[in-house]
């Protein structure tokens, strides 16, 4: 069994408040006995309208704040996992990435956004270039492999899956899923179906308001809501255990009765 935690907040354009808000949520889940944290979608760096700002704003991988969140997961022991505007040399748009920093602070994993927020009357794809498809990056903590993906992914359901399929017990994601008319019933009903339909455990980090709907949670492979924050800033624990995927696995065998697999369409 392993205990993981969630942090919901609302970034701003201070990346160093920002860095410091997250350095104090894991002080808090390190606290708690936590070994994992999961920060919001776009940590890093939030201002109410994309522009120019994001791709200002955008460090590489061994920048200063990807330097200072490596100081926090080793100053606590814990892996932390959180969303960064990644420049890209000689390009005037960014990667949406989530890093996961272990505590020896090393990069465990890190993905690049696939699905860019093109909805809803917005247009990511203006300032942020979409990740290359290859093969799901996971990394494991006392034997649970976890996985990650990110916001929007969130309604495309065979990102999940070759997630899944590449060995993840837990999928970590951040997000920063925008206010609007049923928007966080989107967001809580597409959290507890990946958690379903997968038999796997999710921890869903969101920014809360004004950016972001809240509602952060951690959803068991049953659907079952074992942590969550509604509205609050603040960090939520929940324990994550392989005998319960099991549990559930034996009941619901979903994923070996499926006749289907998932193929990349470029």
């Amino acid at each position: 069994m392993v205990d993981i935690a969630i942090a919901q907040f609302a970034p701003g354009s201070d990346k160093q408040d920002n860095l410091g808000r997250i350095a104090k949520f894991a002080e808090e889940a390190a606290a708690g006995g936590a070994r994992v944290l999961a920060a919001p979608e776009y940590a890093m760096f939030t201002v109410p309208t994309m522009d120019e700002r994001f791709v200002d704003s955008a460090e590489s991988l061994d920048g200063e704040f990807v330097t200072g969140l490596r100081g926090i997961a080793a100053r606590h022991g814990l892996t932390l996992v959180a969303g960064i505007n990644e420049a890209i040399p000689g390009e005037r748009r960014i990667f949406n990435t989530l890093v996961a920093v272990a505590p020896d602070g090393s990069i465990a994993a890190a993905y690049r956004k696939l699905h860019l927020y093109d909805a809803f009357g917005y247009t990511e794809s203006d300032f942020v270039q979409a990740g290359a498809i290859g093969e799901p990056e996971t990394f494991t903590v006392d034997g649970v492999t976890f996985g990650m993906q990110t916001c929007y992914d969130l309604r495309f359901p065979e990102v999940t899956r070759r997630i899944v399929d590449a060995g993840a017990d837990v999928l970590v994601l951040p997000a920063e899923w925008v206010p609007g008319p049923l928007k966080e019933d989107h967001w809580t009903t597409l959290v507890r179906a990946r958690a379903i339909e997968n038999t796997i455990y999710v921890a869903a980090a969101d920014q809360s308001a004004p950016a972001g709907s809240g509602a952060s949670m951690i959803v068991d492979p049953m659907g079952v809501v074992i942590a969550s924050l509604g509205e609050r800033v603040g960090t939520a624990i929940g324990a994550v255990s392989p005998e319960r995927i099991a549990e559930v696995r034996a009941k619901n065998p979903a994923l070996s009765l499926r006749r289907f697999g998932v193929v990349a369409n470029q």
